[in-house]
């Protein structure tokens, strides 16, 4: 009963708060509905960007991944850092000076409006099949274990699977279809804050348990490389996941795609009151992921040297990667403490849902309803339709969670190939346009639709079979030939700028391309933003450099 009270009052503690902060505030256009009416600052933009992506999916998938395979999954974090960087320095100005809601906007200024509306449907898309299912499905398993909630439901494992995906993502969508992207980034802001305390709460308690009453807490990272020395090192091993040279080839290309051009995570930067406070913003995010394997990774590897010595905790992974990090918190965790984290964890799951179904809105609503279906809405209307689309989007999301992700093995690998087959040709037409000024609007379709369906063949369709099953097998050949899904990837990126390159000899604008200035905000940068991010980047460097020794 505490854990229940306990759970039920700081989550509503953050609604409560999120309302006292955002009431009065407007909602009624698109610009205050969908960008907060260009005023966030740099704090709650740090906060949205990091709790957008600080979900379960990292809490749930990486330190799973690190109890496979150590310390070289905090890639997904570490390279982030590098990756904020470039939004801040070189991204942000240009989307800014445009005035865009959207990326798809973006390209339409860039190509036109036919690349603008194969985008958004390539986003919506992926959003509702990919990321939402899989945030739901991952929280789902997280909160499962953490509360033994199969026992206290009394329900078998897709039953319990299937209602706290229902519960949760009603609660995600009242925030995003009643607040917007104000609500969002407010409630982000105090649930971010909830996850640092409760995520650093978990590796303190999980390093406790581990070094036991007569050790300490450092000792117990001597212990783990004893046990497995290759899981303490920053560059992984040849059959891992993430071998060191995927670094340099998809590994780098997903963190790039994901942190510079990835809608439902830069949004929040284009509600920034100014270029100044947006790269403060971004700026103070890239400080946190560098950090963030602390809450994300070592709890995992912990996790891996206590199996050997806790046959309870063993028993209750059983084997299952996805079941580590509820598991973990079961068994390290005070009692008293259940229900502040499981109020945490579903903080964590609502921030990246309420921010996605807040930009399937906004791709929605000003790329399809305002500029095809009725180019005469009124404000109102506008908004109406983001909220059906935050619905629609919101029910198949929670039909397909489960469908998708259920029984497979190494989920956050399996997600980060998925992301692949829409992040890379995307990311390769976005950057040659910015690089390239006479590409026309062909040239771009023609490069997505080729790169998309090259993606979509490599990841599902590989035509190999088990020689004792008979299933196709995934990625057969791509292990054959590049040795990894990330080789893959990164050769298809290379691939399909090369395309494009040859496609403008023959497929070029009447006009190079000159970007327009919206004149919407101040771009007047922060004056020490270039000497931040070079000290950020090397410090991601520092940091591979002594876990490699």
């Amino acid at each position: 009963m505490t854990t229940i009270v306990t759970f039920v009052f700081f989550t509503a503690l953050v609604a409560v708060l999120t309302w006292l902060v955002t009431r009065g505030k407007s909602t009624n256009d698109e610009t205050d509905y969908f960008l907060a009416g260009r005023s966030l600052t740099g704090g709650f933009i740090a906060g949205s960007l990091l709790l957008t992506n600080l979900s379960t999916e990292q809490l749930v998938g990486l330190n799973g991944g690190a109890f496979k395979e150590g310390l070289s999954v905090m890639a997904w974090e570490v390279v982030a850092g590098c990756s904020l960087v470039f939004l801040a320095l070189f991204f942000l100005p240009r989307y800014l000076k445009s005035g865009i809601a959207t990326i798809p906007q973006f390209l339409e200024e860039r190509y036109g409006p036919g690349v603008r509306s194969l985008t958004t449907a390539i986003f919506i898309v992926a959003y509702m099949l990919i990321l939402l299912p899989f945030v739901l499905y991952s929280g789902a398993t997280g909160l499962s274990h953490m509360l033994d909630l199969e026992a206290n439901l009394g329900m078998g494992e897709a039953g319990t699977i299937w209602t706290v995906v229902i519960v949760t993502a009603a609660i995600g969508s009242a925030y995003a279809i009643f607040g917007g992207l104000r609500a969002v980034a407010v409630s982000d802001t105090f649930n971010g804050f909830g996850l640092l305390v409760g995520g650093l709460m978990i590796t303190w308690f999980s390093l406790k348990y581990a070094a036991g009453e007569t050790g300490t807490m450092l000792g117990v990272f001597e212990k783990v490389r004893e046990a497995n020395p290759d899981a303490m090192q920053s560059l992984g091993a040849k059959g891992e996941d993430v071998h060191w040279p995927t670094l340099f080839t998809g590994v780098l290309l997903l963190n790039f795609f994901y942190w510079t051009t990835n809608q439902q995570i830069i949004q929040r930067t284009f509600a920034a009151k100014n270029l100044a406070e947006g790269q403060k913003g971004v700026l103070l995010a890239s400080f946190f992921k560098i950090l963030a394997p602390i809450i994300l990774v070592i709890p995992g590897m912990v996790a891996a040297y206590m199996v050997t010595k806790d046959t309870s905790l063993a028993a209750q992974i059983d084997g299952d990667d996805s079941k580590v990090y509820g598991a973990l918190v079961r068994t390290v965790l005070p009692a008293p403490l259940t229900g502040f984290f499981a109020a945490v964890v579903i903080g964590s799951i609502l921030s990246t849902f309420n921010s996605v179904l807040n930009s399937s809105a906004t791709l929605f609503s000003l790329g399809v309803y305002q500029k095809t279906l009725r180019p005469n809405a009124s404000h109102a209307d506008v908004v109406r339709s983001g909220k059906i689309c935050s619905t629609v989007v919101a029910v198949f999301s929670v039909i397909f969670a489960p469908s998708v992700f259920m029984n497979v093995d190494g989920i956050f690998g399996f997600f980060q190939k998925l992301n692949g087959v829409y992040f890379i040709p995307l990311l390769a037409v976005i950057m040659f346009g910015m690089f390239n000024k006479i590409a026309n609007e062909k040239s771009a379709l023609i490069t997505l639709y080729a790169g998309l369906a090259i993606m979509v063949w490599g990841t599902f369709f590989d035509g190999r079979e088990d020689s004792e099953t008979g299933d196709i097998l995934a990625e057969g050949w791509i292990k054959t030939v590049f040795n990894s899904g990330y080789h893959f990837m990164g050769t298809v990126f290379l691939g399909l700028v090369i395309l494009q390159f040859l496609l403008t000899f023959w497929m070029k604008r009447d006009q190079p391309y000159v970007q327009k200035d919206a004149g919407l905000v101040d771009l007047t940068p922060w004056r020490p933003a270039p000497y931040v991010g070079a000290g950020l980047i090397f410090a991601v460097i520092g940091i591979y450099i002594w876990f490699a020794r």
